[in-house]
């Protein structure tokens, strides 16, 4: 099932990201006995894109064009540092893959034109996060928002054309895009025994989005990939 939610605007994602910035500046500047104290974990589960589609009317005719994901895995691998009670420092490898389908179909006075082609989506993304908790360290239940960016790669391969009509140009079999991403995440890590911790965390991370540049006519919305992921945590 597709996740139909509007991804948040740009102001919202400007102010989240100013406020999360603010608490762990001020966090961070408290005085704390605790030492910086480094860990590593993993974290799998699903990731979902936003979808995109456009109209446009003219006097010469009409075109729809529209992409519709699917559900896939996801998996982030991560290790950073603690700085403080409640600030953390953490850098990330993630990677998901999605099938999508992509349909464009237009209606003019020369006819009606229009495709159908399945595709696979595989994204690869770095990125680099901080981490504001809302208790300090040595608690057993640790809620914390976090703010990151970094590069994501996005490789799309065709699987199937499944239908085409008339003389509307088709996506190419394969196209590439790398760019920046951000990413905002929310999530809980749960202590057990020996540095062992349970992690939850739900994430959203945008981008350009080279998908709707492959319709006709070009979808206008960014491309937004949502992760539930579940995993674990170890102190070092």
């Amino acid at each position: 099932m597709c996740y139909t939610s509007r991804p948040m605007t740009r102001g919202g994602w400007l102010r989240g990201v100013g406020t999360i910035c603010l608490v762990g500046w001020v966090c961070s500047a408290l005085p704390v006995e605790a030492q910086t104290k480094p860990f590593v974990g993993a974290v799998a589960g699903m990731a979902t894109l936003s979808a995109d589609g456009r109209a446009s009317v003219t006097t010469d005719g009409a075109a729809v064009s529209v992409y519709a994901p699917d559900n896939g895995p996801a998996v982030n691998l991560f290790a950073g540092v603690h700085l403080a009670d409640y600030v953390s420092l953490q850098g990330n490898y993630v990677a998901n893959t999605n099938r999508v389908t992509l349909t464009s179909s237009a209606a003019s006075d020369r006819g009606i034109a229009f495709y159908q082609q399945e595709r696979t989506s595989v994204q690869h993304a770095v990125m680099v996060d901080l981490l504001v908790y809302f208790r300090e360290r040595g608690r057993r239940v640790r809620p914390y928002l976090s703010v990151g960016a970094g590069l994501v790669r996005l490789a799309s391969d065709v699987v199937e054309l499944k239908s085409t009509s008339g003389d509307l140009s088709v996506p190419a079999p394969r196209f590439t895009s790398t760019a920046a991403g951000l990413r905002v995440a929310v999530g809980m890590d749960v202590a057990t025994r020996n540095g062992w911790a349970i992690r939850y965390t739900f994430s959203e991370t945008i981008r350009g989005n080279p998908i709707s540049g492959q319709l006709s006519p070009a979808g206008q919305r960014g491309l937004a990939n949502f992760q539930n992921l579940f995993g674990v945590v170890k102190a070092l």
